[in-house]
């Protein structure tokens, strides 16, 4: 193990990164990697924050715990920081977002992502970076993380928002619900005439964590950086078990959208954007994790799943893993919509948890049908 002047070492270089100070680094041969307790980190954005870990399940019941959905009711009130903590309002780090839903897999499991978060956040301030909701830039704030514990694993999931998706779901809802018009022809020029700049600052990104990492110590091969797609919050239409007529899909399910616009997220988007990050992984030498099929069946409106009700109670292996679209604002916080919830991102600590078993070669994890998070696995791709 490394001696204590090492470590001293690594905190003052990793200091120096924070404060944009990298000229006066020493070389990486004089510190070196493992000081600490070991460390799997989670960086980016609201899919890997835990952004709707408030939730189990979607229910109609607006009063109460919501039929055992709300995991922020507290028998008299609601209080949001019993799942996200102080960063409530804010990053919404869950108490079950995916690297605290992981399992044993490190001494620390830490939690830098914060929702809303672009690349721009997650780059060192000295390189062009941004504070994001009152916290310094994500690389910055591993600088201190790595100086601190031995790293192992750092999962990223970041593109989301410099692409739009919020504002991709919002036009496709509102096309739905107000203007009786399909959002998946311009939206997918929107996408594609932002894509290729998405994916350089993915790029950027991964090169900024290992420029952190070799400032604080680590070789390539100290640690492993694992890039993942993101998972469909809605089913493809033949999946969903409401018609595309009249108001169930909005009032009643919370996915307010066309058949045409949800077969196009489904089978087009999401696995553009999974293609795009694995070439990004690909070219940097990480690995991709591939999680568009995650949450195959367990959608907002599948067919496969069921609402919460009195009679239904929460359950990991029948209820949905996704956050619906509360159209009249009366649960919660609208931005928690089309996340994966408490048992989306216990399953996603799955995907996780098995994905840092395999130390090489690119991985896609699925969900096995009428099983519960534990039930998740790997295939080769």
């Amino acid at each position: 193990m490394p001696s204590t002047p090492h470590r001293a070492l690594r905190a003052l270089l990793a200091l120096c990164t924070a404060a944009g100070l990298a000229s006066v680094a020493a070389p990486a041969a004089h510190a070196s990697a493992g000081t600490g307790p070991t460390a799997v980190v989670a960086m980016g954005d609201s899919y890997i924050s835990g952004e709707a870990g408030r939730w189990q399940g979607n229910s109609l019941t607006n009063s109460g715990s919501r039929n055992g959905t709300d995991r922020a009711w507290t028998g008299s009130a609601y209080d949001p920081s019993r799942v996200y903590g102080a960063t409530a309002g804010g990053c919404h780090r869950s108490d079950t977002s995916e690297v605290r839903s992981a399992g044993p897999i490190a001494t620390s499991l830490i939690n830098l992502a914060c929702s809303g978060a672009t690349t721009k956040n997650l780059f060192r301030a000295s390189q062009g970076g941004q504070s994001y909701k009152g916290e310094a830039p994500q690389a910055d704030q591993l600088a201190a993380v790595a100086a601190a514990n031995d790293v192992d694993l750092i999962a990223l999931s970041i593109g989301g928002n410099d692409l739009g998706f919020a504002d991709i779901i919002t036009t496709c809802a509102t096309d739905y619900i107000v203007w009786y018009s399909y959002c998946h022809d311009d939206q997918q020029a929107e996408v594609d005439a932002r894509i290729d700049g998405v994916m350089a600052d993915v790029g950027r990104s991964v090169d900024e964590i290992r420029a952190v990492m070799t400032t604080a110590g680590y070789s390539s091969s100290d640690y492993r950086i694992v890039l993942q797609s993101y998972p469909s919050p809605i089913p493809r239409a033949a999946d969903n078990r409401y018609a595309e007529s009249g108001w169930a899909r909005t009032n009643t399910g919370g996915c307010p959208f066309w058949n045409a616009d949800s077969d196009w997220a489904r089978d087009s988007l999401v696995p553009q954007l999974a293609a795009r990050l694995k070439g990004v992984a690909t070219a940097k030498g990480v690995q991709f994790l591939d999680l568009r099929d995650a949450l195959q069946g367990r959608e907002v409106c599948a067919k496969a799943s069921k609402q919460v009700t009195a009679t239904v109670p929460p359950s990991a292996t029948s209820s949905e893993w996704a956050r619906w679209i509360d159209s009249q604002s009366t649960q919660g916080l609208v931005q928690e919509s089309m996340h994966p919830n408490a048992y989306g991102q216990q399953a996603l600590g799955r995907c996780l948890a098995l994905m840092a078993a395999r130390p090489t070669g690119n991985q896609s994890c699925r969900n096995t049908a009428g099983s519960g998070p534990s039930g998740m696995y790997l295939t080769a791709g």
